[in-house]
């Protein structure tokens, strides 16, 4: 894998680069250039976890725990594929007997103060424990690879073609030579 170009520094990076050689010589300083592994926040993720935390959105409950890993899980789009709760309790501090449920209880205070929503995925098979989730995640891993489609696009095609009348594709239909 080739590394990625990088950018030239815009005028105000220069300046806190300079800033930074002159009052903090020999310092190792994490600048994120050229790395991997950290996320995006917005600017105002210290007055959000500052909300989240307040008692009157958690109650008794610490929130910002979870919800800066969830941020940390963030890869792009709006969206957070979780795949293993226990990995995310970890994370967030919760260890032992307990720290699933700790976990899943404060995910749910932040969906039900509309600070997240939760989709859970899989029908009613999954719902129900009969399809082990390592399954269903390479079913849906080969079906994105080979282009398949999944049931409700298939179930879209399957309406069939949209029908136009006669009268409006005359009516709509480009012109040739006059």
């Amino acid at each position: 894998m080739l590394p990625r170009p990088v950018k030239p520094k815009n005028r105000a990076q220069e300046h806190r680069d300079k800033i930074r050689r002159r009052f903090f010589p020999g310092e190792d300083a994490w600048t994120g250039e050229n790395e991997k592994g950290w996320f995006k926040a917005p600017r105002t993720l210290p007055l959000i976890l500052s909300l989240v935390s307040s008692k009157q959105v958690s109650g008794k409950c610490d929130l910002t725990r979870v919800y800066l890993e969830l941020w940390a899980r963030h890869m792009g789009e709006g969206v957070i594929q979780m795949q293993h709760e226990g990995e995310h309790a970890y994370a967030a501090g919760y260890e032992g007997a307990r720290g699933i449920r700790t976990w899943q209880e404060r995910m749910k205070l932040l969906e039900q103060n509309g600070i997240i929503k939760v989709k859970q995925i899989g029908g009613k098979l999954r719902q129900e424990n009969k399809v082990e989730a390592r399954w269903l995640d390479t079913y849906r891993d080969r079906q994105m690879e080979t282009k398949e489609l999944t049931f409700k696009a298939r179930k879209k095609t399957k309406a069939g073609p949209k029908v136009v009348t006669i009268a409006a594709a005359k009516a709509t239909a480009p012109r040739t030579g006059s």
